[in-house]
C-alpha cells in the first residue's frame, strides 16, 4: 500500500493537520492527562474546525497548566476573566467555565474508578471499535457508544459534551478506529492492539 494513503477526511495540504493524523489521531490513549486535554479541545471545539483548535493547542496547553485537572479545578472566577482576555485561545466564556466544571468532575470519575481511563474504556468494552470507513459520507457522527457516554457525563455533571463532541473524542483517543480502510494508519494502528489488548 502507497504510504501516502490517508484518510479522506484530511487536508493534505496542512502540515499539521497530517502530522496530528499521523501520529496522534486513533491512537488508544490511556494517560488521563492526554484524555483530559482532548476533552478541553473538543468541548472547545464545539461548533467550530478542529483545525482551529489545533492550531491553538499548544497556546491552550499553556493557559489550562499543562492541561492538569487538578491545577484547572482550581481555576477562580479571577483566573476564569482572564482566560476570557487571552487570544491565543477561544474566548467562549461558557466554553471555558465547563472545562473548569469538567476538571472537577474529571477528578470526581478518577476517585471513583481508579482513573478516568478505566472509566472512558468501558464505553467500547476495554477494546478499540474498529470501523469500516472507505468514503467520507461513511463516517458516522455519533454512535451508540458515544451516546452512552455523552449520557453518563451529562448524569455526572458535564458541560459541552454532547455526544458529537464524545464520538470525536474516541475517534481522537483511539476507543474508535476510524482510519479508512485504505489508509497506512489503519493497519499499523490495529497491529498495535497486540501489545495493549489482552
Amino acid at each position: 500500500m502507497n504510504k501516502q494513503t490517508r484518510c479522506p477526511w484530511l487536508n493534505l495540504s496542512n502540515p499539521l493537520y497530517i502530522k496530528y493524523h499521523d501520529k496522534e489521531w486513533g491512537v488508544p490513549v490511556f494517560d488521563d492527562k492526554v484524555i483530559f486535554e482532548f476533552l478541553t479541545l473538543e468541548s472547545a471545539q464545539a461548533g467550530l474546525s478542529w483545525y482551529i483548535v489545533l492550531s491553538k493547542r499548544e497556546n491552550y496547553r499553556k493557559a489550562f497548566a499543562a492541561f492538569d485537572p487538578v491545577k484547572v479545578s482550581r481555576f477562580s472566577e479571577k483566573k476564569i476573566e482572564s482566560l476570557i482576555q487571552n487570544p491565543g485561545i477561544i474566548r467562549n466564556r461558557l466554553k471555558i467555565a465547563a472545562a473548569v466544571n469538567n476538571a472537577i468532575k474529571f477528578l470526581e470519575v478518577t476517585k471513583e474508578f481508579g482513573s478516568f481511563s478505566n472509566y472512558i474504556w468501558l464505553f467500547v468494552n476495554n477494546k478499540p471499535k474498529v470501523n469500516t470507513i472507505e468514503k467520507i459520507s461513511d463516517y458516522p457522527t455519533t454512535s451508540p457508544e458515544s451516546d452512552a457516554l455523552s449520557s453518563d457525563l451529562k448524569k455526572r455533571g458535564f458541560k459541552f459534551l454532547g455526544s458529537t463532541v464524545c464520538y470525536a473524542h474516541m475517534q481522537a483517543t483511539g476507543l474508535i478506529n476510524d482510519h479508512s480502510i485504505a489508509c497506512f494508519r489503519r493497519k499499523e494502528i490495529i497491529e498495535g492492539y497486540s501489545k495493549v489488548f489482552p
